[in-house]
């Protein structure tokens, strides 16, 4: 993932890049329920900017943000839960992308004057 994208396309990316990795994993029971919840996860990170890019208020905007920050956190960990067999490198990429998401997300929220 480029550090060079707006955080509304980063986030988007991040969410595309979970889906086409899920399509490659194994697909045995722990897998298949870890998945589906990391492809919620990663698209709830991408449309809870979109909704905080639309706030109608500030307070609206923190509470997305934090949602944001608390789902990429979410996406982090069924990440690390997937067996990735001969793909340990895509996903330590898209877990690393999920924790600086998780960073940029709770900077926007300290920075907005509610670090909670």
């Amino acid at each position: 993932m480029s550090q060079s994208y707006d955080l509304e396309e980063r986030t988007f990316e991040f969410a595309k890049a979970v889906r086409a990795f899920v399509r490659r994993v194994v697909k045995d029971i722990p897998n298949i329920e870890d998945c589906k919840q990391v492809v919620r996860s990663s698209g709830s990170v991408a449309a809870n900017y979109i909704e905080a890019n639309e706030a109608l208020s500030k307070k609206d905007f923190l509470m997305r943000a934090k949602i944001c920050r608390k789902e990429a956190k979410e996406s982090r960990l069924w990440l690390r839960l997937i067996l990735a067999e001969g793909l340990e490198d895509e996903r330590i990429r898209l877990e690393q992308e999920a924790k600086e998401l998780t960073h940029i997300f709770g900077a926007i929220v300290t920075k907005s004057g509610d670090g909670i």
